[in-house]
Formats: C-alpha cells, sequence, structure tokens
C-alpha cells in the first residue's frame, strides 16, 4: 500500500487439539507419557501438546503427533477438511491467481486510461476527505462549490466513497508496486489457503484489506491519497505467523520476510506503514480467530462468529472516522 503526495489545500504448542492431559508430572518430577505413565518423556505432540513416548511418537512435517492427532488428522483429510475445519482446496493456488489476475486488470485499464494522469486513480484510490481540483491548483471545498468553479471533484470517503475502502486494495499505478504485491499473493496465498481453506482464506484477505484501510483513516492526512495491496500482504504474514507458530514450525522464515518488507515500507519514500501496520493486525487476529477456535462440532460456528465480530469492529472504527470527517 503506497501513498500518493497530498496536494496542499490551501485554508502451547500445535493447533486446536485437547488441553495437555495424560502424564504425571510433579513439582520437580519427570513427565510421563499420556498413554504410558510408567514412561519419561520430555517430547509433546505438536498439535495438542501430550506428552508422549517413543512408541507414541508419530512422525509429522513438523515434530511429531499422538495417536489420536494422526487418527483425527486422517478423518479430516478422507473428509476434505483442513486442520482447522475448512473445505480442502482442490488447488489452493486459484484464489491468489483470480487476485492478481482482478489486480493486474485494474492496472491496464489505468494504464490505458492515461496512467499517472487517469481519473480511476482518484476515484478507486483511498482519500479520507475530498478535493476540488481547478488548473492544477486544489482546494479543499466541498462538491457543490467545486462544480461552480468548474473544477474537477476528487472524492474521499468522509464524501460517500465508501467503496474506496475496498477498491483501494485492488489499484496500483507504479508496475514495481504491482509485482512486488503480487508476487507475495503469488508465494503466500496458496499456503494460507491450503492451511485454512478458501473461505477462510478469503476472510482473512477481507479483515486485513479492511484493517488497513481503517489505520489509514486514523492515521494519515485525510486528503492523502493511498493505494495498494499491501495491507493485504501484510495480513498474509501475519496469518503465516500465526500458523507456523500454532503448529511448532519454524519462524524465522516468515520473521526474516517481515523484517525485510518493514525495512521497505519506511525506507522507500511515500509507503504507507499505516496500511501496513493495520494489515498485518487484521491478518494476525483474523488468523488466531480462526487457529484458536476449540475444536468440535461448534468450531465453525466460533470462528466465522469471531471473524465476523473483526470485521464489525473494524467498520464501526472506519464509521467513526468518516463521521468526524464529514
Amino acid at each position: 500500500m503506497t501513498e500518493q503526495p497530498p496536494p496542499p489545500p490551501p485554508g502451547a504448542p500445535g493447533g486446536g487439539g485437547p488441553s495437555p492431559e495424560g502424564g504425571a508430572t510433579g513439582p520437580t518430577g519427570p513427565t510421563t507419557c499420556y498413554r504410558h505413565t510408567d514412561r519419561e518423556t520430555g517430547i509433546r505432540c505438536q498439535r495438542c501438546g501430550r506428552p508422549i513416548c517413543p512408541e507414541c511418537m508419530n512422525e509429522a512435517a513438523v515434530g511429531f503427533q499422538c495417536p489420536e492427532c494422526v487418527r483425527s488428522g486422517r478423518k479430516e483429510t478422507r473428509s476434505g477438511r483442513t486442520t482447522y475445519g475448512g473445505a480442502r482446496s482442490a488447488d489452493a493456488s486459484r484464489t491468489s491467481y483470480v487476485i492478481i489476475g482482478v489486480n493486474v486488470a485494474v492496472w491496464l485499464a489505468v494504464l490505458l486510461t492515461g496512467y499517472t494522469s487517469s481519473h480511476l486513480i482518484d476515484v478507486l484510490g483511498l482519500r479520507g476527505d475530498g478535493l476540488c481540483e481547478v488548473g492544477g491548483r486544489y482546494f479543499s471545498v466541498g462538491q457543490q462549490l467545486c462544480d461552480t468553479r468548474n473544477g474537477v471533484w476528487l472524492p474521499g470517503v468522509s464524501d460517500g466513497a465508501l467503496w474506496q475502502l475496498v477498491t483501494s486494495a485492488f489499484l496500483h499505478v507504479q508496475i514495481w508496486h504491482l509485482v512486488g504485491n503480487m508476487l507475495g499473493f503469488y508465494i503466500i496465498g496458496p499456503f494460507v489457503e491450503q492451511a485454512v481453506g478458501r473461505a477462510r482464506f478469503l476472510a482473512i484477505c477481507a479483515v486485513s484489506g479492511l484493517a488497513g484501510s481503517t489505520a489509514v483513516l486514523l492515521l494519515t492526512n485525510p486528503y492523502q491519497l493511498t493505494l495498494g495491496a499491501s495491507g493485504i500482504v501484510f495480513g498474509l504474514f501475519g496469518a503465516v505467523a500465526v500458523l507456523l507458530w500454532r503448529s511448532g514450525g519454524d519462524l524465522r522464515g516468515i520473521l526474516t520476510l517481515l523484517a525485510i518488507n518493514v525495512f521497505i515500507t519506511f525506507a522507500v519514500p511515500n509507503v504507507s506503514w499505516q496500511g501496513h501496520l493495520g494489515g498485518f493486525a487484521g491478518g494476525l487476529l483474523a488468523a488466531a480467530a480462526i487457529v484458536l477456535a476449540p475444536r468440535g462440532e461448534r468450531r465453525a460456528l466460533v470462528q466465522w462468529s469471531l471473524l465476523a465480530g473483526l470485521l464489525v469492529v473494524v467498520l464501526v472504527v472506519a464509521g467513526l472516522r468518516v463521521v468526524a470527517l464529514a
């Protein structure tokens, strides 16, 4: 997500399994296998956290799992469900490819309608408050007064252009900006969708995108134009971190990638740290709502309730900001 300089107006390890149980552990005594209480062990199931002895250890993609979690995983695989309850995608890359295609199509539309001078930029990009352009000069006046001056009205969210909260995440101008964000979708998107399923993946993207736009509204000059999908990409960074943490995976790779992108955020001019921060927080919380929901028949209900609650909170905060700007 990048900013266009504003024109100066004059005036616990493991997935959602049961809590650790079984092995006897005294204040200073050893931990024993939850199935064989006479066997000491220092290994725990990476999925549910219960202590397991060598006989009960089943090698997994990361660490070891207990027999119950292995049986549960096989059942989920047969039923076409992911570890966190989502429907398993036949092709976990397809959704990311569609999102990439939409972003490329919007960029081509901008390119064909004037590139940097395209009116689509001002219509689809995110601006808190509207501006009036008259002969290359900008005025912070209302739309009616702008019309009397024969000016070009550049709408903002506070003027009713609420669609900008969404459309700005699909808008790019510079080719490097488009390529960088789409590369993020290409690499990270399929991993997240494979782990949580298509619907939950889209929910993470929605929460991340709207959280990024809301952070821009709150923390940016209201006349600043902001655009780009990097708020969602940062949300996917947050989701990957949660998924790896929950499964006991190695976080060094995603933390290094995140550190590089944070450096770029502050090293490159006109990059919206506000959108990146909001998107990352949104993706982190959305993924946590999915992976921390307790197992059972009501897990999906809990997940979707938490995701809906996150969306409501984000939209309420955005709405309050819009009212304050109006």
